[in-house]
């Protein structure tokens, strides 16, 4: 017996390029809450990330070394 989400997959399969991308859109957007636990986590990280490199402690890595690694894959 086909599941409720299994006939949705089925008729979004069927469903033009734009339309997909529309409901991809609208399920992310469904999804995407603000978590302020969460928000208050990755501040604290950037704070400790930046503080780190301006005091010389974190190195950089160029935006263009950085590419060449995930292309070499």
């Amino acid at each position: 017996m086909a599941t409720q989400a299994d006939k949705l997959v089925s008729e979004i399969r069927a469903l033009p390029e734009e339309e997909k991308l529309r409901l991809l859109d609208v399920i992310l957007t469904d999804l995407d809450k603000p978590d302020p636990e969460l928000d208050h986590v990755w501040a604290t990280e950037a704070r400790k990330r930046w503080l780190a490199y301006k005091a010389g402690r974190l190195s950089t890595v160029s935006y263009e070394e950085l590419m060449a690694k995930y292309n070499r894959q």
